[in-house]
């Protein structure tokens, strides 16, 4: 009966809404990785969109977002009319502080016309997430990863009262002081025996996304299972890692970015450069990457696959075997896949099996892996909530 019930919550959460308001992907790991050319033809999974434009601002051939959720889509859609007719002070009001009062009023005026008819459906209807309001002042706070960082304020706010520490943090003004603020007056305070009971639920992990394939195997591989892996995640976050420009931490803690702390499409001149037509090299596909590959007509040198394939590595692995017969079916020759892991490996993707060259194989066969490349990268994730990351190019024919 709890199995079902997991499985029926996971299913709504991500079923019927805005899951992602932001990308939880750092680009910045992925642009050493990709080294993205003209020539280069991306599919990425659309999640919020910011890697998409921030993929974009490399001037590949394309970029293909592409997302079962139409929500996700829907936001992109939006980021993508806002830089076409807003200007610059308008738009980071918009999706850089996260509110806009009249919002209804710019997105009536301005943007409902020439947003696609799906996009057009959802934000009719929810365009006053920009609004701002006492619940949920930011966009940011919207959504189910929004009411997760809605719930992290409150415990910080009003349980563990460490707000003053937490904005000390985000503003310190080396890594040293960084660490000394952490290590000496928030760590003891944040982690409470209740948090770690909590961040054990699978009903708490559907709703940023984890589902519980992805939890079970972090409590395979990680001693101490999922409580501790995240704990030792925001340890290297906050005492490791600078944060003076980790913007995916500071707009869940905060509600907002800031003009230096950002996403790289929200910076002026990067806005002026997609304004200028790099925007438009992204487009946004509904389907499954199964169903966009089976029905793409041409080929693709760089795949961005998130961390999507946990979802399918138990009772859906069928799905991923075929997933992988179309990827390698429409690779080109040079391609280059991106994955990431809740695990501490994926050793489920190496085994499935596909068709190369004629001959039956499996996925490992046909792929050589940066392994270096990827350790290096993945332990400056200002993220740091991935267990692995992958770097794998499609070995000559």
């Amino acid at each position: 009966m709890l199995e079902w019930i997991n499985t029926r919550w996971f299913r709504f959460v991500h079923g019927n809404n805005l899951v992602y308001n932001t990308c939880w992907e750092d680009p910045r790991l992925d642009h050493v990785a990709l080294q993205l050319t003209p020539e280069d033809r991306v599919l990425v999974i659309t999640s919020a969109g910011c890697n998409a434009l921030d993929y974009a601002l490399k001037s590949p051939a394309h970029v293909h977002a592409v997302d079962m959720n139409p929500r996700q889509n829907a936001l992109l859609e939006l980021k993508k009319a806002a830089i076409r007719k807003l200007d610059y002070e308008t738009f980071f009001q918009m999706f850089g502080e996260g509110r806009l009062p009249y919002a209804p009023r710019i997105y009536d005026s301005k943007l409902r016309d020439v947003l696609p008819g799906p996009a057009r459906k959802y934000w009719d209807k929810h365009i006053r997430f920009f609004s701002g309001g006492r619940l949920r002042p930011s966009f940011y706070f919207c959504g189910t990863s929004g009411l997760f960082a809605r719930t992290i304020n409150f415990y910080v706010d009003r349980i563990a009262s460490i707000r003053d520490e937490v904005m000390d943090i985000l503003n310190a003004p080396s890594l040293e002081v960084q660490r000394e603020i952490y290590n000496t007056k928030l760590r003891e305070k944040f982690w409470k025996p209740y948090l770690r009971w909590l961040l054990k639920r699978d009903a708490t992990l559907a709703i940023v996304g984890v589902p519980k394939p992805q939890r079970l195997q972090v409590e395979k591989d990680y001693e101490g299972g999922i409580a501790r892996f995240v704990e030792d995640c925001l340890d290297a976050v906050f005492a490791d890692l600078p944060l003076v420009d980790n913007y995916f931490w500071r707009v869940y803690m905060t509600g907002r970015y800031t003009r230096n702390c950002c996403p790289e499409y929200l910076k002026e001149a990067n806005f002026h450069k997609l304004k200028d037509g790099l925007a438009d090299r992204v487009t946004t596909h509904t389907a499954s990457i199964l169903d966009f590959l089976k029905a793409f007509d041409g080929n693709i040198s760089r795949y961005v696959l998130l961390d999507h394939m946990d979802w399918l590595s138990t009772n859906m692995y069928p799905i991923l075997e075929q997933e992988w017969q179309a990827i390698l079916d429409k690779a080109t020759p040079n391609a280059r896949i991106l994955y990431r892991s809740g695990g501490l490996k994926a050793d489920f993707v190496d085994r499935a099996r596909v068709r190369w060259n004629g001959s039956a194989t499996s996925v490992g066969q046909v792929l050589q892996y940066n392994t270096p490349l990827a350790q290096q990268l993945h332990e400056k994730d200002r993220v740091h909530t991935y267990g692995s990351f992958y770097i794998a190019d499609l070995i000559s024919a």
